[in-house]
C-alpha cells in the first residue's frame, strides 16, 4: 500500500466482499484483520478481491511474519533501484530544461529521456491508477498518474505539433522535467517512508530475535536438531550454557540460572531446578538442563506478547478512524479541486490560459498527499507502543494509549498490586539464646505442614540456610497448627488458641510486641515447647517497594487514588496508611468494585483499574483504562488493555505519561499533516498569482508532498527516545 487511501481502498474492498461481516486494515504495519464466515466465502476468494485493486494478502504461512518482512526488504530494494535510475535519467533532463532549452532537438532529447521515467521507472503509479479506476476508487497513484500523465501528454503534444501553438501566438511550453522529477521525488518519498516504517517496527523485531529457529529434542536418549516450529507439546528439549530457551516448558533434569529480564524486568537469573517453569525467549546461563516442552508456537509467552504488541500497533485509535474518513474522500476533493483550478485559469488567464490552467492544476494534484495524513496517527501508535514494551508495559489497543492521558482516578487493588501477594515472614525473634537447634526443629516442623503460612516461614529459615531434623509424631491440628516430637520434647507451631488449649502463658514482652504487629496487619504465629514460647513470627503479605513512591507519584501529578480490597479493615488501613493512602475500602466483593468504578465515572472521573486476580476482571472491563499486574492471573490480563509485566506498580505513571506523549506527536503530526494541505494546495492553485506573480514549480511540489511524510514519520520517531 502506497498511501492511507489505499488502506481505505483495501478496507472497504474486504468489508464489500459477500461473506466479511468486519475488516480493518493499518496502512503503518500493513497488516489487516477480516472476520468472515468460512462458510460464504474463502480466504482464497478474499485474497481474489485484494488482488483485483492491485494489492497483495499474505496468509496461511508458517512465518507470515518473516514473509511480510522480506517483502518490505524486497519492496525497499526495488524502490531504491527505480529510484536511483530515475534520478539518473531526470538530471540531463532538468539540465536541458533548465539552462539548455535552445539546443537543437531539446525537446525531443528530453522526450526519450523522460519516458521511461515517467512510464518504465514509474509505471507502478499508472498499474495501480487504472486497477482502482475499474472499482470507482481513488488513491495517492491516481494523483501522481494524472499530473505526470498529463504533464506528459502535453509536453508531447508540444513537441511534436508546436506550430498548433505557434498559430495563435502562443509559445509551446513543455513539462518533461516537471514530469520525471515528479517521479524521482515521490519515489525518493516512499523510499524514506519504507525504511522510517521498517524501523518503527523495531520493538516486534526485537521480541521476535529472542527466538531460536532450532532446538534440540531428547528421544530415546538420541538427540536430535529440528526447526523450532516443528516442537510438539510432551518433548523435552536440552538447553546448554548460553542459550536461548525456544518453548515453555517444566524442568525435569538438570539445574541453572536463567535470565527471564525480557519477560520479568528482574535483572537477577533466577534458578531453575526440577518442576520449575521456564520460558520461550529467556536465556539460559551457565548450567545445563533439560525440559519438557508444556506451550509451543503460538501458545507460549513470548509469542503472546509479541501478538499483543502486534494487535495494538495495528488498532486503531479514535482519533484514527475520522482520518481514515478524510483520507477515503481526499483524493476525489483534490481532483475536483484540480478540475476547478483548471476552469478558472482558462476562463481569467488571458492568452497563455491554457499552459497556465495545465500547469497549475498538475501542481495541485502533484502537492497534495494523503500520506502525511494516514501516517499521522499509525506511526505515533507503533512506535508508543513499542516503546511501552522496551519499558515492560503491554499495550493491547490504541485506545488505551490514547486515553490513558485523560486518567484522572486510578483504582488500586491491594494484594498483588500493592502488595507482592505472597506471605513473607517479616520478624522473627527468638526468647532464648540457644536458637540452633530450635532453628532446626522449626523449620522440619513447618516443612511438613500443608497452611500456606508455613510456606513463608521454610523459605526464610532457607535464607538463614537452616538445616531440617528428623522429627517423630508430627500432627496437624485444624484451625490451630501443629505439633511434633524431637528427642521426647514436643514442640508446636500456631496460634493462640494452640497455646491456651496447652496452658502455655505468654509474657507482657512478648504479648506487646504481639499487639505492635498484629496492629500493623501482620499475622503472628508462636513456636514453643511444652512449657514456653521459644519464639514469635510475623508473617505479612509485604508492601512493594515501589508502590507507595507511585502512588505519591500520581497524587501529585493530580490523579485521585483508591485501594478496594475484599480484605478485612484493620488490615486495609494498615495498607493504606503505609502507602500514603486515605481513600480505601475494605471486604469488597468483585462486583462492588465495578459498581465504585461505575460511580466514579458517573462523577465524571475517566478510571484506570490495576489489578492482578479473577476477582478483578469485573472491574478491569468497567474501567476506561485497565491495567493489569504480569504476574496475575490469565483472566485479568485477558482482560485488560494493559499489562505491566514486572508487575511494578511505578510502571502507571509511566503508562500514562506514554500516552500523554503519544498523544502529543500524533497531534503534531495531524497539525503538519493538515496545514500542508490546507497551505500547499491554495498555493499550488495560483492564488499568490494575482498579488506577486507567483506561480508554483510542479518538482518543487513534488519535494514538498514527500517531505510532508517523511517529517510525521521522523517526528513519530522522537518518541523512541522519549523519557517516561
Amino acid at each position: 500500500m502506497s498511501c492511507a487511501a489505499c488502506a481505505v481502498s483495501v478496507e472497504s474492498m474486504l468489508k464489500t466482499t459477500p461473506g466479511v461481516v468486519d475488516a480493518g486494515v493499518n496502512y503503518a504495519n500493513q497488516q489487516a484483520w477480516v472476520e468472515f464466515d468460512p462458510q460464504v466465502v474463502t480466504q482464497q476468494e478474499l485474497q481474489t478481491a485484494i488482488r483485483s485493486i492491485g494489492y497483495d494478502l499474505v496468509m496461511d504461512v508458517e512465518d507470515p511474519q518473516a514473509v511480510q518482512a522480506e517483502a518490505q526488504e524486497r519492496q525497499y530494494e526495488s524502490l531504491k533501484k527505480r529510484m536511483i535510475w530515475a534520478a539518473v535519467l531526470s538530471v540531463p533532463v532538468v539540465v536541458i530544461g533548465m539552462f539548455f532549452m535552445n539546443i537543437p532537438y531539446a525537446n525531443e532529447i528530453m522526450l526519450v529521456l523522460s519516458a521511461p521515467v515517467v512510464f518504465g521507472l514509474g509505471r507502478s503509479f499508472f498499474v495501480n491508477a487504472w486497477k482502482q479506476a475499474r472499482h470507482g476508487k481513488t488513491n495517492m497513484d491516481t494523483l501522481v498518474a494524472l499530473s505526470t500523465g498529463i504533464a506528459f501528454l502535453f509536453s508531447t503534444f508540444n513537441t511534436l505539433n508546436p506550430d498548433f501553438w505557434h498559430r495563435r501566438n502562443i509559445h509551446p511550453h513543455v513539462y518533461f522535467e516537471t514530469a520525471a522529477v515528479i517521479v524521482v521525488f515521490i519515489l525518493l518519498g516512499k523510499l524514506l517512508e519504507e525504511r522510517a516504517k521498517s524501523n518503527t517496527s523495531s520493538a516486534i523485531k526485537k521480541l521476535m530475535g529472542l527466538q531460536p529457529k532450532t532446538v534440540r529434542i531428547v528421544e530415546n536418549d538420541v538427540e536430535t536438531e529440528i526447526p523450532v516450529a516443528s516442537v510438539r507439546v510432551g518433548q523435552v528439549i536440552v538447553v546448554r550454557p548460553g542459550e536461548k530457551i525456544p518453548v515453555d516448558g517444566v524442568v525435569v533434569a538438570g539445574t541453572s540460572f536463567v535470565d527471564e529480564s525480557m519477560i520479568s524486568g528482574e535483572p537477577v537469573p533466577v534458578e531453575k531446578k526440577a518442576e520449575q517453569t521456564v520460558f520461550a525467549g529467556t536465556i539460559n546461563q551457565k548450567g545445563s538442563f533439560r525440559f519438557r516442552a508444556e506451550k509451543v508456537g503460538a501458545d507460549t509467552v513470548l509469542a503472546q506478547i509479541i501478538r499483543m504488541v502486534q494487535d495494538a500497533q495495528g488498532s486503531k485509535a479514535p482519533v484514527q478512524k475520522l482520518v481514515d474518513r478524510i483520507a477515503g474522500i481526499f483524493v476525489p476533493v483534490v481532483i475536483s479541486i484540480a478540475l476547478l483550478t483548471f476552469l478558472v485559469w482558462m476562463l481569467f488567464a488571458g492568452e497563455n490560459a491554457f499552459a497556465q490552467a495545465l500547469l497549475t492544476s498538475v501542481t495541485v494534484l502533484v502537492i497534495a498527499c494523503p500520506c502525511a495524513l494516514g501516517l499521522a496517527t499509525p506511526t505515533a501508535i507503533m512506535v508508543g507502543v513499542g516503546k511501552g514494551a522496551d519499558n515492560q508495559i503491554l499495550i493491547k489497543d490504541a485506545e488505551s494509549l490514547e486515553l490513558g492521558h485523560k486518567v484522572n482516578a486510578v483504582v488500586l487493588d491491594k494484594t498483588g498490586t500493592i502488595t507482592a501477594g505472597k506471605p513473607t515472614v517479616t520478624n522473627l525473634e527468638w526468647q532464648r539464646s540457644d536458637i540452633a537447634q530450635a532453628s532446626s526443629v522449626l523449620y522440619a516442623l513447618e516443612n511438613q505442614s500443608e497452611h500456606p503460612l508455613a510456606e513463608a516461614v521454610v523459605e526464610y529459615l532457607t535464607g538463614l540456610s537452616v538445616k531440617s531434623l528428623p522429627l517423630e509424631s508430627f500432627e496437624s491440628l485444624t484451625g490451630r497448627g501443629v505439633s511434633a516430637r524431637y528427642e521426647g520434647v514436643t514442640y508446636r507451631v500456631g496460634n493462640l488458641r494452640l497455646l491456651d488449649e496447652h496452658g502455655i502463658s505468654v509474657d507482657a514482652v512478648v504479648e506487646k510486641r504481639v499487639k505492635q504487629w498484629q496492629d500493623e496487619a501482620r499475622t503472628v504465629v508462636y513456636f514453643t515447647d511444652e512449657k514456653n514460647v521459644l519464639a514469635i513470627i510475623a508473617i505479612a503479605d509485604q508492601i512493594k517497594e515501589t508502590s507507595k513512591a507511585a502512588i505519591e507519584t500520581l497524587k501529585n501529578r493530580g490523579i485521585d487514588v483508591y485501594m478496594l480490597t475484599g480484605d478485612n479493615p484493620q488490615t486495609a488501613r494498615a495498607v493504606a496508611q503505609a502507602v500514603g493512602l486515605t481513600d480505601f475500602r475494605a471486604e469488597v466483593m468483585p462486583s462492588d468494585k465495578a459498581a465504585f468504578i461505575q460511580e466514579l465515572q458517573s462523577r465524571g472521573k475517566v478510571v484506570a483499574m490495576v489489578g492482578d486476580g479473577i476477582n478483578d476482571s469485573q472491574a478491569l472491563a468497567q474501567a476506561d483504562v485497565s491495567i493489569a499486574m504480569g504476574k496475575g492471573s490469565d483472566i485479568a490480563m485477558d482482560v485488560a488493555r494493559m499489562t505491566l509485566i514486572t508487575s511494578d506498580l511505578g510502571s502507571i505513571p509511566k503508562a500514562l505519561e506514554l500516552s500523554r506523549k503519544t498523544v502529543r506527536v500524533i497531534r503534531q503530526n495531524l497539525f503538519w499533516a493538515f496545514i500542508y494541505n490546507l497551505i500547499g494546495i491554495p498555493i499550488a492553485a495560483g492564488i499568490l498569482f494575482p498579488i506577486n506573480g507567483f506561480l508554483l514549480n510542479p518538482m518543487i511540489a513534488g519535494a514538498a508532498m514527500a517531505l510532508s511524510s517523511v517529517s510525521v514519520v521522523s517526528n513519530s520517531l522522537r518518541l523512541r527516545g522519549a523519557r517516561l
